[in-house]
């Protein structure tokens, strides 16, 4: 990980100047003053719409003292208003030229720049710690292995505001018979509800898709986390060929005679004929625990 500029620390107060808000100016005009092209490679679309910004700020309710963690800050404009809500701000850019610029422009603030990916930040050491709070427009290319990575982190955050597209949005706060892996997965660790749609008119250049903002605010998760691993294998399982009733897709994952995996599909009240995206959360960890007997206590 490269970390770039900014002297201040994520502990550091308050008091500390911050950018005052600018005029918008048009996103290609400044790109093109810093010789940038959006890489489609790294799922860049740039929000300009300050409106938007403000009600996604105002969406994660943030404390006085919060510290953010925001992911893929681009141009910075998700960065300044947070900059006057947070206490301090640390920002992840993995394009080596918007952090350099990124770095300059916070320069002695509360905004701390790293020049980082993601899915490779030690986030505990990153925020020294301390609880933190996610809000960011997540590179679509990456999203859902960046939730996955934050949703499951030793230190993980308080609550996630994050924009992705609409049809994420939809899949983790999804309920039967629309359930997915992804829903499943970010219901384990988190309540999360869509707090509002935005068109493609909003970024630049815009996407094909709509964007969402999705709230996630983290729970206590079902199982201890040495658990983890064999729950979401045999949720895999379960997904892994949809138009199958479950009961023929955990055979064919996991290679156990039917007759068995019928009568514990019935002993968890699951009726084997359904398919995977029919299951609450509670229901695969009642099968789960039926499967896992031995252990589960």
């Amino acid at each position: 990980m490269r970390v770039a500029v900014s002297t201040s620390s994520p502990n550091s107060p308050a008091d500390l100047p911050v950018q005052r808000e600018r005029e918008p100016v048009p996103v290609r005009q400044v790109l093109r003053e810093l010789g940038i092209r959006p890489r489609k490679a790294l799922g860049q679309h740039f929000l300009h719409d300050r409106a938007i910004v403000r009600r996604i700020v105002e969406t994660a309710q943030l404390p006085p003292d919060a510290l953010v963690v925001e992911i893929g800050p681009g141009l910075g404009i998700l960065t300044e208003e947070l900059a006057r809500w947070a206490r301090s701000v640390i920002a992840v850019e993995l394009d080596a030229r918007l952090a350099e610029q990124l770095a300059e422009r916070f320069h002695g603030t509360n905004v701390r720049i790293v020049h980082g990916d993601a899915l490779e930040v030690d986030l505990a050491a990153l925020t020294g710690q301390c609880p933190y709070f996610v809000v960011a427009n997540l590179p679509y290319n990456v999203a859902t292995p960046i939730l996955e990575r934050l949703l499951t982190s030793d230190h993980p955050p308080e609550r996630l505001v994050v924009m992705v597209q609409r049809e994420v949005a939809e899949r983790m706060a999804a309920r039967p018979p629309a359930m997915s892996y992804l829903g499943v997965l970010v219901q384990f660790f988190a309540l999360p509800r869509v707090a509002f749609r935005i068109g493609p008119g909003a970024f630049t250049p815009p996407p094909k898709v709509e964007s969402a903002v999705v709230v996630l605010d983290r729970r206590t998760p079902p199982l201890p986390k040495h658990h983890w691993d064999s729950f979401f294998a045999l949720v895999r399982a379960g997904f892994a060929q949809r138009r199958k009733m479950l009961l023929n897709a955990l055979a064919t994952a996991t290679g156990m005679d039917k007759e068995m995996l019928r009568a514990l599909l019935q002993r968890a009240g699951i009726e084997p004929s359904r398919r995977a995206e029919t299951l609450t959360v509670e229901e695969w960890l009642r099968l789960w625990r039926v499967l896992h007997e031995d252990v589960a206590s």
